[in-house]
């Protein structure tokens, strides 16, 4: 008997077969979040680094309302800087027009802080979807092959109870066929656990840059007051 995959993939019974197909799912879903999550960092960073020069030039300039506008265009509409940047400008914004800063400007700071701080919770849950089920599929997919080996090994060595014959030449190809969901799984996962890694690293560099310019911002409030 032949020992390529074409062979053993004829051999292999229903239950390896369903593995298969499990893991297969679990390949084209992970692939799909990874090129998802690829192009939308690639579109956060990209539209971040447009957008921190120009919020900044209005700030300067003491220009809020254009600040928030400019926040809002669709070209920056996947910065997550701008995202969490907007908030606080709009609940400055608010201070301003209802006289709080004048009043009372520690408070003011205060509530664009929190403001701040929730719009970065929120933009840092949706920067992270998807990474749940990467990290899942590659701690699982290896144990997901291996469930189908157990059966295909179980499978070879009851043929060869049933029909009398013993030595490692009667079972070596139902083995060898067994194997494959294992491989696979192995396949599926190393992908899953490597994109997981290196995307888990972007958002902790995203996280990390949102908090300095949200203290950057605040530090202009504080500076410049009304």
């Amino acid at each position: 008997m032949q020992f390529d995959l074409r062979t053993m993939a004829e051999h292999m019974g229903g239950v390896a077969w369903g593995v298969v197909v499990v893991l297969a799912i679990m390949s084209i879903w992970s692939i799909g979040v990874m090129i998802e999550r690829y192009w939308t960092y690639q579109q956060a960073t990209k539209q971040s680094r447009k957008y921190v020069p120009e919020v900044a030039r209005f700030l300067k300039q003491g220009k809020i309302k254009e600040a928030i506008d400019a926040s809002h265009t669709q070209q920056v509409k996947h910065s997550h800087l701008a995202k969490v940047l907007v908030r606080g400008l709009q609940e400055w914004q608010y201070q301003q027009e209802s006289g709080e800063v004048t009043r009372d400007k520690d408070m003011a700071i205060d509530s664009a802080k929190r403001a701040i701080q929730h719009a970065t919770a929120v933009n840092l849950m949706d920067l992270k979807r998807g990474l749940s089920g990467l990290a899942t599929i590659g701690s699982t997919a290896p144990f997901v092959g291996l469930f189908g080996t157990t059966f295909g090994i179980i499978n070879a060595f009851s043929g060869m109870a049933l029909t009398g014959s013993g030595g490692i030449a009667a079972i070596s190809a139902g083995i060898a066929e067994a194997l494959i969901t294992t491989a696979f799984g192995l396949f599926v996962a190393v992908p899953a656990v490597w994109a997981y890694n290196y995307f888990q690293n972007k958002v902790e560099g995203f996280n990390v840059e949102m908090d300095n310019s949200s203290a950057e911002l605040l530090d202009h409030f504080i500076k410049k007051g009304a």
